[in-house]
């Protein structure tokens, strides 16, 4: 497991917002890994939707360009 950074204390908000910043980045980055993965092994927008917890056609509207350009890589 990752051995991660303390939190930054609320008093310091640049140090915080830093941290949600980078924290939003990774959790889009295996957000997109992860679909692009269920993708390839066969899965429906509709269970990527049930999983993420959104509707099929809100996962595919947010998704399917970035699993389509890593699909081609």
């Amino acid at each position: 497991m990752v051995d991660l950074p303390p939190v930054p204390d609320a008093d310091d908000p640049e140090a915080a917002l830093a941290a949600v910043v980078a924290l939003r980045r990774l959790a889009t980055r295996l957000e997109v890994e992860a679909v692009t993965e269920a993708v390839d092994r066969g899965w429906t927008w509709a269970q990527v939707g049930e999983a993420l917890g959104i509707s099929a056609q809100a996962a595919h509207k947010k998704l399917a360009a970035e699993v389509r350009a890593r699909r081609g890589r």
